[in-house]
C-alpha cells in the first residue's frame, strides 16, 4: 500500500456500495439484499465522515462544512427528482416532506444530540453568536416563504403555487442562500470561526494522502449513500403501505438517510469540543437543504409537468415555528450546556411521535 494512500475502508466501502446498487438492478431486492444494502450504507457513512474531515481540515473553516453541506443537497435533489420521475403521479408532497424532515432533524435532532454529548463532555462550549443568529434569520426567512407562504395564496388552489409562484419561490430561495454562503465564506467569515481558539483544535490533523483523492471519494461515497438510499426506498413505502402509515415518514426516512453522513460529523465535532464546526455543519446543511432544494423541483416540476405541493398542515406548522422559536432562545447566548441538548431533542421526538401518531 502506498505511504500517502487513504485507509482501505475509507475506498472500499464507497466501492462496495456501487457493487450492491448494481447487483439490485440485475438481482432485484430481497430481504437479504435490502439488509446487506443497509450494512454497507452505514459502512458508507462513516468513509463519507472521513473524507469529510479531511477536506474542512485541508481549507479551513467553514469551506470544510460548506463542502459536505452541499454536496449532500445536491445528491438529496437528484434522489428527490429521480422519484418524482419514477413515480406515477409524480409524488407531490415528497420534496416538501424531505425539505421539512431535513429541516426539523438538522434543528433538533443533529443540534439537539451536539448540544447534548457536548455539553455532557466539556460542561459549557461557546460558539460565534453573530453566525448562528445570520443561518437563522435565513432559515425563517427560507422557511416561511417556502412553506408557509403557498397554505394562504389563492392563485391555486391548495397548499400549491401557482407557476409565476414558483418561480418567484426558487427565485428568492437561491438569492437567500447564495447571499448566506457570501457572508459565510467571504464578507463576515469570522462569524463562522470557532469562538475561542483555545477551546477549538487550531492545529491540523489532516493525513498525508492528497486532498483530491478525499474530494473524489466523498462524491462517490455520497453517491453511494443516495443510490443505496434510493434502493432502499421502495421497501420502506411497501412497509409505510403495509402498516398504514402516514405518507410523510417516507421523506423522513429519505432525509434521515441522506443526513447521517452530516449528522455523524457534527456529532463528532461537537464531542471534540468544535462546536463552531458542528453548528456550521448543521445549521448550513439546513439552509443548503431548501436554498438548494427548492429552486431544483421547481425546475423539474415545471419542466416535466409533475405537480408540486410545498405548503405545510397546521401541525407541521406550529412544529417547524416551535423549532424556529426555540432556536433563537437556545442559540441565543453564544454558550451552550446539556438543557438546549435536551430541549432539542425532546422537540425531537414530539415530531416523530406525531409524525407516526398524526
Amino acid at each position: 500500500m502506498l505511504k500517502n494512500a487513504p485507509p482501505w475502508w475509507s475506498w472500499l466501502w464507497p466501492t462496495a456500495g456501487a457493487v450492491v446498487i448494481a447487483a439490485t438492478s440485475f438481482a432485484g431486492t430481497g430481504p437479504a439484499v435490502a439488509s446487506v444494502a443497509f450494512a454497507v450504507l452505514i459502512a458508507t457513512v462513516f468513509a463519507a465522515v472521513y473524507h469529510a474531515e479531511v477536506i474542512a481540515e485541508h481549507i479551513g473553516e467553514p469551506f470544510g462544512t460548506l463542502v459536505l453541506a452541499i454536496a449532500v443537497t445536491i445528491i438529496e435533489v437528484a434522489l428527490i427528482v429521480s422519484l418524482m420521475i419514477a413515480s406515477a403521479d409524480g409524488k407531490p408532497g415528497l420534496a416538501r416532506d424531505t425539505v421539512f424532515a431535513a429541516v426539523i432533524i438538522v434543528c433538533n435532532g443533529i443540534v439537539g444530540i451536539s448540544l447534548l454529548v457536548g455539553g455532557v463532555r466539556h460542561h459549557e462550549q461557546g460558539f460565534q453568536l453573530q453566525g448562528a443568529n445570520a443561518a437563522l434569520a435565513v432559515l425563517a426567512a427560507l422557511t416561511t416563504l417556502t412553506m408557509i407562504v403557498p397554505n394562504v395564496t389563492v392563485s391555486a388552489p391548495g397548499p400549491v403555487f401557482s407557476t409565476p409562484q414558483l418561480i418567484f419561490a426558487g427565485i428568492v430561495s437561491l438569492i437567500l442562500y447564495g447571499s448566506f454562503v457570501f457572508v459565510q465564506t467571504i464578507r463576515h467569515r469570522e462569524y463562522f470561526l470557532p469562538a475561542d481558539n483555545g477551546d477549538e483544535a487550531t492545529h491540523s490533523h489532516a493525513p498525508d494522502h492528497p486532498v483530491v483523492a478525499s474530494v473524489v471519494l466523498l462524491l462517490v461515497a455520497l453517491a453511494a449513500v443516495v443510490g443505496l438510499a434510493k434502493v432502499l426506498t421502495p421497501i420502506l413505502e411497501e412497509a409505510v403501505e403495509t402498516l398504514k402509515a402516514p405518507k410523510a415518514i417516507v421523506g423522513i426516512i429519505i432525509a434521515a438517510l441522506v443526513l447521517l453522513p452530516e449528522g455523524l460529523a457534527s456529532y463528532r465535532a461537537a464531542r471534540a469540543n468544535r462546536l463552531q464546526t458542528s453548528l456550521n455543519l448543521a445549521l448550513g446543511s439546513a439552509l443548503a437543504s431548501i436554498g438548494l432544494t427548492i429552486p431544483a423541483v421547481v425546475v423539474a416540476s415545471i419542466a416535466l409537468g409533475k405537480p408540486l405541493e410545498l405548503g405545510l398542515g397546521l401541525k407541521d406548522e406550529i412544529l417547524l415555528a416551535l423549532t424556529l422559536f426555540t432556536c433563537v432562545f437556545t442559540l441565543g447566548t453564544g454558550r451552550t450546556t446539556v438543557l438546549q441538548g435536551i430541549v432539542h431533542l425532546v422537540i425531537f421526538a414530539a415530531f416523530l411521535f406525531f409524525a407516526v401518531v398524526p
